[in-house]
């Protein structure tokens, strides 16, 4: 059985390295880290009065990891506006409330550049920012900044699916 749909000569899984994220209605530049989208669901347990030898276990809340971006320092500020939006470098206690969350898209692309999954976040917010992480001198790295991001879950967006691979139309025909 193929694991792709539209692809069935496709033998490799979709590598890591090819994402893009969304938010505002754009593409934000330069991220090269996302963590995973982790969801952990609690467990109760409990035990039936006349079932003395059997633990039952039943889902309860379920909570989110928090998101962390990566990219490498330049002169956009767009992880620094929205960090700015939770606390204000100004002094002013006061938080921009109807602002601050914002939903953001993590699109995964195929080695050609398409979006073959993408994943709708639900109202983030920045609880982290590191606006210039570790400096070594003797180290051969770019300096990076950091946003991280809690949120309230996560799903598929199913109305993305498999595109067809370019070339492929031409070796799935041959195959026939």
């Amino acid at each position: 059985m193929t694991q792709f749909s539209v692809n069935t000569h496709r033998m490799n899984p979709y590598a890591q390295f090819k994402f893009r994220v969304r938010w505002d209605g754009r593409v934000v530049a330069g991220i090269s880290y996302i963590s995973g989208l982790e969801r952990h669901t609690d467990v109760v347990e409990y035990r039936e009065g006349g079932q003395p030898n059997i633990q039952r276990k039943a889902p309860a809340l379920s909570s989110f990891v928090p998101i962390v971006l990566k990219r490498g320092v330049t002169h956009d500020t767009t992880f620094e506006q929205w960090a700015n939006l939770v606390w204000n470098p100004a002094g002013n206690p006061e938080i921009a409330l109807r602002d601050f969350r914002k939903d953001i898209l993590i699109e995964l692309l195929n080695e050609s550049g398409q979006v073959v999954l993408a994943y709708k976040v639900y109202r983030c917010w920045p609880s982290e920012y590191a606006a210039l992480g570790d400096l070594d001198a003797s180290a051969t790295a770019v300096a990076m900044e950091t946003l991280v991001l809690e949120h309230e879950g996560w799903e598929r967006d199913t109305s993305v699916a498999e595109p067809m691979e370019p070339g492929a139309g031409a070796s799935n025909k041959r195959k026939r």
